[in-house]
């Protein structure tokens, strides 16, 4: 079946993508690693001892910076709805994490510590129908925020992408509600057509 244009255009942009060429190369299975990795020496959210879950975590690259920053004192819970190949250091849960098993599950693993961090990549399949699909990310972002809240500590950070739309700024004002600071990131790494940006919430409430 022949490829349409845009399908072309973006095969074209990924096999010339200097990230994707460093994601083979330093052994991460997304060229995403390089978005957290640039924001994390800024902010320097995951450390060694750092206790951090990983939302809509598939392929989980963002998963093997973190599991390579915590160490043995730290630890890893990667979240996600697809299946995905283990990784050392990282606890999988497969599953939606609205779900009360896959949360069971979850409270299980994390044996009565509270994280340091919430971190979410997650976005929506694409429908190319801007407004559905603005809502979609949207939904995903208020799912990563109530789990942030049910499960940070307090002073806790969370760190969420985000798609500017109608949407944003009531996102923001929840989230201002939540952490004391919220400060927004557009890593390098980020493709510049793209509307993604992070916002970044530090010291829970």
């Amino acid at each position: 079946m022949a490829r349409s244009k845009s399908s072309n255009a973006w095969m074209q942009e990924h096999v010339h993508d200097h990230y994707v060429h460093m994601a083979q190369k330093d052994g991460y299975r997304a060229r995403a690693a390089y978005k957290l990795l640039e924001i994390n020496e800024k902010d320097k959210l995951i450390r060694p001892g750092t206790v951090l879950a990983d939302l809509g975590s598939a392929p989980c690259s963002w998963s093997q910076v973190a599991a390579r920053i915590v160490g043995d004192k730290g630890k890893v819970f990667a979240l996600d709805i697809l299946p995905m190949p283990p990784i050392a250091d990282v606890s999988f849960i497969q599953g939606d994490f609205r779900e009360q098993e896959v949360l069971d599950e979850f409270v299980t693993l994390l044996g009565g510590r509270q994280l340091d961090l919430v971190i979410s990549d997650m976005a929506p399949n694409i429908s190319g129908m801007s407004a559905i699909d603005q809502a979609r990310s949207f939904l995903l972002c208020e799912l990563a925020l109530e789990f942030a809240r049910d499960h940070l500590k307090v002073g806790g950070s969370f760190l969420v992408k985000v798609f500017q739309g109608s949407d944003f700024q009531p996102y923001l004002q929840a989230m201002r509600e939540l952490f004391s600071e919220v400060v927004t990131r557009k890593p390098k790494a980020s493709r510049d057509r793209s509307s993604e940006i992070y916002l970044l919430g530090k010291g829970r409430r």
